[in-house]
């Protein structure tokens, strides 16, 4: 069998076929295909992609949160959060990015994928520890990276650059304990030294 990439402006019109009503929008950016649905549509969708003719993404290689809240400076007015998957089809050879916002910005809440892609399991559990997106269906949805202790979650773009607590071996109880962070903030301007003649130019 020949595998062939497919020309990207086929790989939309495709999409837009296959995925009609349910696709917010579907842009074609840089030789980048990227499909938005609405949270209500998002397994439905995402089934569709995996198992429709002309489609046939097997594979989710990748899945992160993103925060839109400083987007373009804070003039974003969509929802706050966003999740986005990166899709192969190794039939195709063709790729797919697919994006689902969260309708809630106090409690970002999205169907999980797992279902249909088993890799989502530990990238849906990275965007609930770093954002705070609850993936509806995980069949186990727990902090990955940070530890159970933690307050927060960290790339949320109004998360203190220090945290909020720290944590530190307390030898008087014998245990790890967490207390308020006493790292005070200061800014470093680093000094540049510029040589006489420096990569053979005269100044």
């Amino acid at each position: 069998m020949t595998v062939y990439a497919v020309d990207p402006q086929a790989l939309k019109e495709t999409l837009a076929t296959t995925l009609g009503a349910l696709a917010r929008s579907i842009d074609l950016k840089l030789g980048e295909v990227t499909v938005v649905v609405g949270p209500a549509d998002y397994l439905k969708a995402a089934a569709l992609l995996r198992d429709a003719p002309g489609c046939q993404f097997e594979q989710l290689v990748d899945l992160c949160g993103v925060d839109y809240s400083e987007y373009r400076g804070g003039g974003w007015g969509g929802p706050r959060f966003c999740v986005v998957s990166h899709l192969l089809s190794v039939s195709l050879n063709q790729r797919v990015r697919l994006k689902v916002f969260a309708p809630d910005d106090e409690l970002p809440v999205v169907d999980s994928v797992t279902g249909v892609w088993s890799s989502a399991n530990w990238f849906e559990r990275e965007a609930f520890d770093l954002f705070g997106i609850v993936f509806e269906g995980h069949p186990d949805l727990r902090r990955i990276l940070t530890d159970y202790g933690f307050i927060g979650h960290p790339f949320r773009k109004d998360f203190p650059a220090l945290g909020h607590v720290e944590m530190r071996y307390d030898a008087q109880s014998g245990r790890v304990i967490y207390q308020p962070v006493t790292i005070e903030p200061r800014e470093i301007t680093p000094r540049i030294i510029r040589e006489d003649n420096y990569g053979g130019l005269s100044h």
